[in-house]
């Protein structure tokens, strides 16, 4: 048998100047990725650095137990910040109810539903339309009506404070003066030492920055 010899000259011509341009780079050079992602760096820095935030001057009670410090922090919250009136509204809630929530007229620690009679909770809601809505604002809004919390919030939703808080918001006025505006919204039939726990937590309010 003859043997068949193979040039490169036989084998077929591929002109490989007519297959096209070559196929796209499908990466950017790393260069030019180097140089956005500096730009994004960049740009993310600017988005995350924010400003300090500035310091605000606040009051907290000397000697206060939690929940008369958390009654305190609620109602500067909302815009009562002058020390007369939240000292005012800090001795009605101290005569009313000690700052126990879950308190029934007479002393028992109770339930909302177990206060079977008088008032309940920290302002010793009585009338009935008022205790009841404590009841209905739990039930509505989540949260237990013989917890601080729900009573506080509550408490700043009732057209009895909606009365006063412009007035409580007012600075500048004596704590007698505040004292008859939260006649309106109590509506005590004793008064009391809720005077004197007022000028008592006056004087233990202190000025901080936080």
């Amino acid at each position: 048998m003859a043997s068949v010899t193979t040039t490169t000259a036989s084998l077929p011509f591929v002109n490989y100047k007519m297959q096209g341009p070559p196929p796209p780079v499908e990466k950017v050079p790393f260069s030019v990725i180097k140089e956005f992602d500096l730009v994004d760096e960049k740009k993310t820095a600017i988005r995350e650095v924010a400003l300090p935030k500035p310091k605000e001057k606040r009051l907290i009670c000397k000697g206060c137990n939690e929940h008369e410090n958390a009654t305190l922090a609620y109602f500067q919250d909302r815009g009562i910040k002058d020390r007369n009136a939240l000292a005012t509204i800090m001795g009605n809630i101290r005569q009313e109810s000690t700052f126990v929530p879950n308190i029934c007229e007479g002393g028992a620690r109770t339930s909302y539903q177990g206060c079977r009679w008088g008032g309940y909770g920290l302002i010793q809601w009585t009338s009935a339309n008022r205790y009841h809505g404590l009841g209905e604002f739990a039930k509505k809004y989540g949260g237990s009506p013989s917890s601080l919390e729900t009573q506080l919030r509550y408490l700043t939703t009732e057209v009895q404070w909606q009365r006063i808080v412009d007035r409580m918001k007012t600075p500048g006025k004596s704590i007698d003066r505040y004292m008859n505006y939260a006649y309106s919204w109590i509506g005590w039939g004793h008064h009391g030492a809720r005077t004197s726990y007022a000028y008592d937590y006056a004087n233990r309010l202190i000025t901080v920055e936080v």
